[in-house]
């Protein structure tokens, strides 16, 4: 059978300036693809208008359970059978981290995928500083940047990723102060539970988090047959299986049963979660983080997984 996926070798030691020197070629291509999608999706929007704390009127909205009563607009809720509330535009600059898991495992694609991993998630985190640098928000990025409100910060950031640590793992947080939004990039194949109890903190801290799972389809189909090896980039561990396609069910049970753990658990710490596939186009995850960073979830708030 011909090879699906490309064989990734562990990085380190001496072999961790080869990578950073792999990630720097990446980035400028990234950042002008970046570019692209930033300019379709915004096109049409109306720059920082989102719900928020400001004084002018933004939009009417149906009311839901739980929130304050003052907030209703009764004249509104007059003309027909249901409840709305005003919302008030957002007038005030907010700080918006920004995280893509760079780890070993991201450097995957397979012949399925349209990109790498590492690939999708440089393009979608410069997109989104891209688009959110246009509306006036402060853009940073943990143990890379510190917060910087310029139209150029989607450039900074590229230009730190150059010389950047390689890290693994939720990034370090303890320099982000106050209220925040965060956006985690990456694949999060680890155990959901291992995954919650490094996140978990970070919502009690008072973080609005929101995650992007980068799949490569191979990941989530899982197309293999025969005498197949697989290796784990993070480890270096092997595993050959004489007939891959007769663990495919037990797989698939365990790999959307690990998805469907952590988005029900970052929903519960009030966190969105986007799953995303690298033969899906950027702009349709880039399009669902923005409007959860605006306070408007898209009307499905999870892919289905087929």
């Amino acid at each position: 059978m011909a090879t699906i996926g490309q064989v990734v070798e562990q990085t380190s030691g001496s072999e961790a300036l080869t990578r950073a020197r792999q990630r720097a070629v990446l980035v400028p291509d990234c950042m002008v693809e970046a570019k692209r999608i930033a300019n379709t999706v915004i096109a049409g929007w109306h720059g920082r208008r989102k719900r928020g704390i400001g004084e002018n009127f933004w939009q009417f909205r149906p009311y839901s359970e739980g929130e304050s009563l003052a907030r209703i607009d009764w004249r509104r809720s007059a003309r027909d059978d249901h409840i709305y509330v005003r919302d008030r535009e957002w007038e005030a600059a907010h700080t918006v981290w920004l995280w893509a898991d760079m780890s070993p495992s991201m450097m995957y694609k397979s012949t399925l995928g349209n990109v790498s991993k590492e690939s999708r998630a440089l393009v979608l985190m410069l997109a989104l500083a891209e688009i959110l640098a246009r509306s006036g928000e402060r853009i940073g990025c943990p143990g890379v940047m510190e917060p910087v409100s310029a139209r150029n910060a989607a450039e900074r950031l590229a230009a730190a990723l150059l010389h950047a640590p390689l890290t693994t793992g939720i990034p370090d947080t303890r320099m982000i102060r106050g209220a925040s939004d965060i956006v985690l990039i990456g694949d999060f194949l680890d155990d959901a539970e291992a995954i919650m109890a490094q996140i978990s903190p970070l919502a009690r801290r008072g973080l609005r988090g929101h995650v992007v799972e980068i799949a490569d389809p191979a990941e989530e189909d899982f197309p293999y047959a025969g005498r197949t090896e697989f290796t784990d980039p993070e480890t270096g561990d092997k595993l050959v299986s004489g007939r891959a396609e007769g663990i495919r069910e037990e797989y698939r049970r365990a790999y959307i049963a690990r998805g469907d753990g952590l988005g029900e658990g970052l929903r519960r710490l009030g966190w969105s979660f986007v799953p995303h596939r690298t033969d899906q186009l950027a702009s349709q995850a880039l399009v669902a983080v923005h409007m959860y960073l605006s306070g408007s979830p898209p009307r499905s708030e999870r892919s289905t997984r087929s």
